[in-house]
């Protein structure tokens, strides 16, 4: 092949172009152009290194620190022309930088390979990520403290089985799921220690024979380690899997709380109000107020699911080092990052502004299915009835309070003695809703004060974070 038809940097060994089928089915620029900002930020850090280790030239990298700042102009302002043939986010540039300055921009490749290159693009992408995650996250959990504050005092049905409990309140309920949150942010901090290890200066799979300085150029990017072995360094996408993982765990906790909301909008349920910003209507139906945001959030969590799938699928047969195989990493990881990006943000302002509690009809429901039975049989254990013969003696009385229709509190003091003569006058406040609130007064349980005691640990923590 003439010299002066070459389109791709490596097709000097080829003897026929490649198809236009094949090209569009190995082309990544259409997803991978998004790292743009990385591969330049990377390139320069690379750059830089090269000319203090006397590898290139000052005129080099100053006309490369020019011709990068050219095409950073043309990128942001919609004028850079990307192509296909040209396969990737890194070829487009560095031709760019080519036609732009000329040898200097050849020069630049010098020292690594578009392996060790890519692996560090995504890396550094995937940590500014990671960070825009855990910032939303705790806007999140903000607003999960805000509306638990709100309703520290506001008492519904404590659920198992989907069936009435106990009592619990709606603040502690919404901090059930400031939990899960906080153990996600944990899990994305502890992710992104693995995440900011650079493998620049790996080259293909074996290191390079120039002498760079891999640990000027990590503290130039922020990284905090260097990846250590260079067969794995441009291999490894391991960080891109726990990512993922931490990102489907953070969705299911995400579609648990949208499978509640969209229960307790139901009309016969009516515990909440979502407001009408986050649900739409029924193109036949005019009283429909229908919660896509949290129906729309469970969906997309099977999306984000499936893209762990994908990528433990995608690594699991793969020999050392670098295969085309790991092209197929960015499209299920960009997925995911954008998902959840765009779930955090809406669920941050929905649980803030757009949750309105019915406590009217959460205090009915606490009416039905006998929530205070259980505070039934720690009344009569607390009076010397060992805990087995409660328990058997309270759903011989809850069975009879079906038979009449009545909740346990509207039964009279001779009929609940006629059950055991332990029970007296004072068992009526054990019974309460607020008495049942009040009495689990530790540590992790619901009543109003330790509630309001939790949202105290919280603030601390999150102005910690």
């Amino acid at each position: 092949m003439n010299h002066s038809t070459q389109q791709y940097t490596w097709d000097g060994r080829f003897s026929e172009p490649v198809s236009e089928l094949v090209k569009r089915y190995t082309a990544s620029v259409h997803f991978d152009q998004r790292m743009w900002r990385q591969d330049i930020q990377a390139s320069l850090a690379h750059a830089r290194m090269l000319a203090r280790q006397g590898i290139l030239s000052e005129t080099d990298l100053s006309d490369i620190e020019r011709g990068m700042a050219l095409i950073q102009a043309e990128i942001e302002s919609g004028q850079f022309e990307w192509s296909l043939t040209l396969e990737d986010v890194h070829f487009n540039i560095e031709k760019r930088l080519s036609a732009l300055i000329g040898d200097a921009g050849k020069r630049l490749h010098t020292g690594r390979s578009r392996n060790d290159q890519v692996a560090t693009d995504i890396r550094l992408y995937l940590r500014d990520g990671i960070d825009r995650v855990l910032a939303l996250l705790k806007a999140l959990k903000r607003a999960l403290i805000t509306l638990a504050e709100r309703e520290a005092y506001t008492p519904m049905p404590g659920f198992t089985h989907l069936q009435v409990a106990q009592p619990v309140t709606f603040g502690h309920h919404m901090l059930a799921y400031l939990e899960m949150f906080r153990r996600d942010g944990e899990r994305f901090r502890d992710c992104r220690r693995r995440v900011n290890c650079l493998p620049l200066g790996a080259a293909a799979l074996a290191g390079t024979t120039y002498p760079i300085d891999r640990t000027s150029v990590a503290i130039e990017l922020g990284f905090e380690a260097l990846c250590e072995n260079s067969l794995d360094a441009v291999s490894d996408r391991d960080f891109a899997i726990e990512f993922c993982a931490a990102a489907a765990l953070c969705m299911t906790h995400i579609s648990r709380l949208s499978e509640e909301l969209v229960l307790w909008m139901n009309p016969q349920v009516g515990f909440v109000r979502i407001a009408d910003r986050f649900c739409t209507g029924s193109s036949i139906m005019p009283q429909k107020k229908n919660p896509d945001v949290p129906e729309l959030a469970r969906g997309k969590t099977g999306r984000v699911n499936g893209n762990l799938v994908a990528l433990l699928t995608l690594m699991k047969g793969q020999p050392l080092a670098y295969n085309k195989d790991n092209q197929e990493d960015k499209e299920p990881l960009f997925d995911t990052l954008d998902t959840l990006l765009d779930t955090l943000a809406i669920f941050a302002d929905m649980m803030e502004n757009g949750i309105t509690v019915v406590a009217s009809r959460m205090e009915q429901a606490l009416q039905k299915g006998f929530a205070t039975a259980t505070d039934l049989a720690d009344y009569l254990v607390k009076r010397g009835m060992p805990f087995r013969d409660a328990h058997a003696v309270v759903g011989r009385v809850v069975k009879f309070a079906e038979g009449e229709g009545k909740d346990l509190p509207e039964l009279t003091l001779a009929q609940l003695r006629e059950f055991s003569p332990l029970i007296g006058e004072d068992v009526f406040a054990a019974l309460t809703i607020e008495g049942a609130l009040s009495a689990r007064n530790h540590v992790g349980g619901t009543a109003p004060e330790q509630v309001k005691a939790a949202i105290h640990r919280a603030r601390e923590r999150l102005a910690g974070t």
